[in-house]
């Protein structure tokens, strides 16, 4: 049997999780966690998930952990490269909970805001509310999704995995126009490689997720259900 080109693996992988979705049976939105590292490629598979859902009819809200920061002055009072700080002091989940996912969740009315943080303006965003469709599926990324304070809002969890070491390289490439390759080194290795080694330890992200990517090559990824 010949194996599988590239593209055909990613192709499969997406087909899987969009069963995945579809095998939840709630009353209310089904809402997705796309956890994992920075630079480990989830907004990627949120996007790419996201699109094929919508292919296959479902009503998709795209939303991320970027749009709910806490402004700039708010979210370093331990310093820039602290890792506590990114674990402790960067995202208001408060806010998250409140305007997204509750009302998407059991007993909510379906209003939600889908951000609370304007990164381009570093300031607190009130969009417009909308109304979700009860068989709509809410596709969310972001680091630290399985903390305390979010685990229990989640109907499927995933989790993207990568070597921590293979993240500093793809950021790197990723943000080489905007930073110098000694900053971005800097931070990954003194924030976010860190935050993370903190998260992994103290959460056990991978003892509650539903579904693990091993995303190291990302046109070649490796699924794998966890059993909880």
């Amino acid at each position: 049997m010949s194996e599988k080109r590239p593209g055909s693996r990613r192709a499969d992988l997406l087909g899987r999780l969009c069963q995945a979705v579809g095998s939840v049976t709630v009353a209310h939105p089904v809402r997705v966690a796309v956890d994992g590292p920075p630079a480990a490629g989830k907004t990627t598979l949120a996007d790419e998930l996201a699109v094929v859902l919508r292919e296959q009819g479902r009503d998709v809200i795209r939303a991320t952990i970027d749009d709910f920061l806490f402004p700039r002055a708010q979210r370093y009072p331990r310093g820039e490269y602290s890792a506590e700080g990114c674990y402790f002091d960067a995202h208001d989940y408060g806010a998250l909970n409140r305007i997204l996912l509750d009302p998407l969740g059991p007993g909510g009315d379906r209003n939600f805001q889908p951000a609370a943080y304007d990164r381009t303006a570093d300031a607190v965003l009130s969009p417009s509310v909308n109304t979700a469709p009860v068989d709509a599926v809410l596709v969310f990324d972001g680091v630290f999704l399985m903390r305390p304070e979010l685990i229990d809002r989640w109907d499927l969890r995933i989790l993207v995995s990568i070597a921590l070491e293979k993240t500093v390289q793809r950021a790197v490439i990723r943000e080489r126009r905007v930073s110098s390759r000694a900053d971005i080194e800097r931070r990954w290795r003194e924030r976010y490689i860190p935050s993370q080694q903190l998260y992994f330890d103290t959460v056990r992200p991978t003892e509650h997720v539903d579904i693990v990517v091993h995303n190291d090559e990302p046109q070649q990824p490796v699924w794998e259900s966890q059993t909880r």
